[in-house]
């Protein structure tokens, strides 16, 4: 309609019309002056400015603020009171912005990230419980399994038939008489089952002078390790997909973690074993590993070509959940 405008100034109204294809009735409408809109008028049933701040004042009354419209329009007939409709009282909550949940609720707690330091055997442990299914569908038996994270060595285990406070408050009680930890020597991280947070758990860590350590609900990277061991377990060649009693549970875990502690290469320790690194042997085999790499260089040098190759390390820090590093400020001086 613009253009049909701004052509009628040189050509005409009719002739604007003409060559752009525009009804000239539709373009004398649009020219025409648009009355004003009348307001909507109020309904003679509805409330007056001082009803509705009277509803107002009962929805934020305390003894009725964290219940609902239809709890408080119930509340009011029992106490033979009618201000207005349930749907007036949704209409004034949501002219306010206040159409929501009004009940005051408990937020969920926050968790803190865990960040545990291990610099050495016997620092922080760490443990869970797998089920190992049994002879029929629904049933299992129980696994507890107790690891040091710096060293990877199993420092306990046991199988059980369910999970109970008092099993796991005996089998950590084994565990550190087995390793002689001294107060204030350990943490021990858990995630928050039952036997983790019962009251006879956390009291035996205390009367031990241990630190208990939890991960955050429904976060499985906060127990990376028991995570990772038990999956060595269970993807053994010779793990059964079922144990026909606990006595075959138990031989089995009787032959998987001697291997595991004293012959298993473990690549997160340098492919060293979990026992050579727990009791100390560790730096010994990285020594004479060197040996035999700088003897071979010496034979055939020519299959150096870059130079004494190093044997894998075993790492001076480990950690559950590292914290994010440092920016290093830059130095003004210069």
């Amino acid at each position: 309609m613009e253009a049909v405008r701004e052509l009628s100034g040189v050509v005409g109204k009719a002739e604007a019309c003409r060559a752009l294809v525009v009804p000239r009735g539709s373009f004398y409408r649009w020219c025409a002056p648009k009355p004003a809109r009348s307001s909507r008028p109020c309904s003679p049933r509805a409330l007056n400015e001082g009803e509705r701040e009277q509803v107002l004042r009962v929805l934020h009354a305390p003894e009725y603020v964290d219940l609902s419209p239809w709890s408080v329009y119930a509340a009011l007939l029992d106490l033979g009171i009618y201000h207005c409709s349930v749907s007036t009282m949704y209409r004034l909550l949501r002219e306010g912005g206040e159409v929501r949940e009004r009940r005051n609720q408990l937020a969920h707690p926050r968790y803190e990230k865990p960040e545990l330091l291990a610099t050495g055997p016997n620092e922080v442990w760490t443990w869970d419980i797998t089920k190992l299914r049994g002879p029929v569908k629904w049933t299992y038996f129980y696994l507890y399994v107790m690891l040091d994270i710096f060293s990877r060595y199993v420092v306990g285990w046991l199988v059980a038939g369910g999970q109970t406070a008092a099993l796991a408050k005996r089998f950590i009680a084994e565990c550190c008489r087995k390793q002689e930890i001294e107060e204030d020597q350990l943490t021990i991280h858990a995630d928050r089952g039952g036997p983790m947070k019962a009251k006879t758990t956390v009291q035996l860590l205390a009367d031990l002078g241990i630190i208990h350590s939890h991960s955050r609900p429904h976060v499985s990277n906060d127990n990376p390790f028991s995570e990772a061991q038990f999956k060595t377990l269970k993807y053994r060649p010779e793990f059964p997909g079922r144990f026909g009693s606990q006595e075959d549970a138990v031989l089995f875990c009787r032959e998987f973690f001697p291997w595991y502690n004293e012959e298993h290469y473990h690549s997160g320790i340098g492919w060293l074993t979990p026992a050579s690194v727990h009791y100390g042997t560790a730096d010994e085999i990285v020594r004479l590993r060197k040996e035999v790499l700088r003897k071979a260089c010496a034979d055939h040098p020519e299959r150096f070509v870059r130079g004494i190759p190093e044997p894998p390390t075993l790492p001076e820090t480990v950690w559950i959940n590292p914290p994010p590093e440092k920016e290093i400020e830059p130095d003004l001086a210069h």
